[in-house]
């Protein structure tokens, strides 16, 4: 079963049952008939019908929003957020996929040689929960725009979100059967993912999920990009703006309730800035007020589902009975809903689930660094390897360290984000392949080499 609930009051709102065996096949047969007509369409077509989309959007942003905020919790601003950077990819790709599209001339000796980029097929998107639009958007935009067609899994606890994602590509004037939302449980993944119809996959998610979707896609010798989640570090250095890295540490943990891969999740902290930035940011952490995530005065949304609050508690209670020094709240909140305590773990240390774990959730945790290269070694102590953030005054020092993290994204004195312009992934077991920018755009493209002589 396909259940929406709301993650502020627990009030179910809606389920939905799983597609029988002939809908889903249904739905592959309609797909794999119009991807054909979708692949041979002009570009400028498929560019316009992604600037429609875009307008539409940003249309109907306040109607969406609500959507998300109702069906996964987030704050109802940063809700307009999502859709409103939604709208900016379909737009940037509108604008720049005939560019990244275009035959690549190479001369080597031959009448003519050139490198052409056709569209792969169709991609099956198993997307997450989190950003439930965006991350479908940015894997999809720019998979459509080369010509792909697109099969959206969904997480089940969203499943209005994507009946809705796929209602305004069909507003838009996108052809039936070029994005189908797919209402289906994760036990039939698999199948898919085998299909002839299918020719590749992309999935953001656990690294459990993410082996398991290599392995299919492996056995069926199919492309795959992988976003598997992270644990950032966001290292301050001695000599950092403490004022810039304790407000912008709060943004970044704190954003969508602490559930998002590119948080700050590890705060490497050299030891002789370490207490005044642990001050400043305890005090911003009990600023923060949680409450009805529609309510434009509350700072902190609840937790998506039951079941991951209690994983989060789990795993701070296991780091304070380890010794992490609990500064700040560290308990979920008795109120109706997932709230948990908007929370500070200081002197987290190797051993810890706060030190090696994902914490997906409100909680900041601040290991101590004996000095940079210290600081430097924590960073890359770590399984992932998603992003990570530095401050300091020093843009040199800045840089120099981002060229030594073992990470995906590397941002100095600013906060990990995604951006259109730019290719957003990681390494170690963050996953493989990039999202976004001219790189997102051809991992799902066939990279044909043609070579003519004239005779």
């Amino acid at each position: 079963m396909l259940i929406s609930r709301n993650p502020a009051t627990g009030v179910i709102q809606k389920e939905f049952s799983p597609w029988s065996a002939q809908e889903l096949e249904h739905c592959l047969q309609q797909a794999g008939d119009a991807r054909p007509g979708w692949s041979a369409a002009p570009l400028s077509e498929r560019c316009a019908l992604l600037r429609a989309l875009a307008a539409l959007l940003r249309g109907r942003k306040q109607e969406l929003a609500r959507l998300i905020t109702q069906e996964m919790g987030k704050l109802i601003g940063e809700a307009r957020d999502e859709i409103e950077k939604c709208a900016w990819g379909c737009e940037y790709y509108a604008e720049r996929a005939p560019g990244f599209l275009a035959d690549e001339v190479i001369p080597v000796g031959a009448g003519r040689s050139y490198v052409r980029h056709e569209a792969l097929g169709t991609v099956l998107a198993i997307m997450p929960w989190n950003f439930p639009f965006w991350q479908v958007f940015r894997c999809a935009v720019p998979a459509l725009a080369a010509g792909n067609g697109v099969l959206l899994k969904h997480a089940s606890n969203v499943p209005q979100c994507a009946l809705a994602i796929e209602r305004i590509f069909a507003d838009a004037g996108f052809p039936p059967g070029v994005l189908c939302a797919l209402m289906m449980e994760t036990r039939d993944t698999e199948r898919l993912i085998a299909d002839a119809r299918v020719q590749a996959v992309s999935l953001t998610g656990s690294v459990a999920a993410g082996r398991q979707v290599a392995a299919v896609a492996g056995a069926h010798v199919k492309k795959c990009v992988l976003e598997l989640g992270g644990s950032d570090a966001f290292v301050v250095l001695h000599d950092a703006d403490l004022g810039a890295a304790v407000a912008q540490g709060l943004a970044s943990r704190f954003l969508n309730a602490g559930q998002s891969c590119i948080a700050a999740k590890r705060m490497i902290v050299v030891e002789t800035v370490a207490d005044e930035f642990v001050a400043g940011l305890r005090a911003a952490i009990e600023q923060l007020t949680p409450g009805d995530p529609l309510d434009e005065a509350t700072t902190l949304a609840p937790l998506a589902r039951a079941d991951l609050r209690a994983a989060l508690h789990a795993q701070v209670q296991a780091s304070i009975a380890q010794g992490a020094l609990p500064l700040a709240g560290c308990t979920p909140l008795e109120r109706p809903g997932d709230f948990y305590a908007p929370s500070l773990l200081d002197r987290v240390k190797p051993g810890m689930p706060a030190y090696h774990e994902e914490l997906f959730g409100p909680v900041a945790c601040v290991i101590r660094a004996r000095d940079e290269r210290d600081a430097l070694r924590i960073a890359n102590d770590t399984g992932f390897g998603l992003g990570a953030s530095v401050w300091t005054r020093d843009g040199e020092r800045g840089e120099r360290l981002a060229r030594e993290l073992q990470c995906g994204m590397v941002f100095v004195n600013g906060i990990v984000h995604s951006d259109p312009r730019l290719p957003f992934g990681g390494v170690k077991n963050s996953g493989f392949g990039r999202e976004l920018s001219y790189h997102g755009l051809r991992e799902f493209v066939n990279i044909k080499t043609i070579w003519i002589k004239s005779i």
